[in-house]
């Protein structure tokens, strides 16, 4: 999956939120990249947790798997350690399922690019083999 870009939740909700401030940013990011995006369950959780307010942007975002522009990609049973482990690692960041899950994504597909607003955390997270992500935008 080399060259892919992983999307965080605060994008997804900028995205499909007109009144996010980070709206027109994430718009205009999403123009200029390879798609599809790649996400996970715990991220489509917490950004229709988000969006709750939004029922239109949680159907919007739950229709925008499979035709562009994000794809779902699988956690199963045995990523449940390595979250587990990333979690662990960071407890005194205290992040969150989600950005576990992106990390522990990147690091099983190869994947060094994240679409996230959330540079706090992920500014600090490192891949395995210790490299940081690059993070969009």
């Amino acid at each position: 999956m080399s060259g892919s870009v992983l999307v965080d939740t605060g994008p997804i909700v900028a995205i499909l939120s007109e009144f996010d401030e980070h709206h027109q940013v994430c718009v205009e990011q999403l123009q200029h990249l390879r798609r599809p995006l790649l996400t996970c369950w715990p991220v489509i959780t917490e950004a229709a947790w988000l969006l709750r307010s939004y029922p239109r942007a949680i159907g919007t975002l739950l229709s925008s798997f499979g035709r562009r522009p994000f794809e779902l990609v699988s956690l199963t049973e045995a990523d449940l350690s390595g979250i587990a482990a990333i979690l662990a690692r960071y407890k005194g960041l205290g992040i969150q399922l989600a950005d576990a899950s992106l990390l522990h994504l990147a690091d099983r597909e190869g994947i060094g690019i994240m679409f996230t607003l959330d540079r706090r955390d992920f500014g600090v997270l490192r891949l395995a083999h210790g490299k940081k992500l690059r993070l969009i935008p």
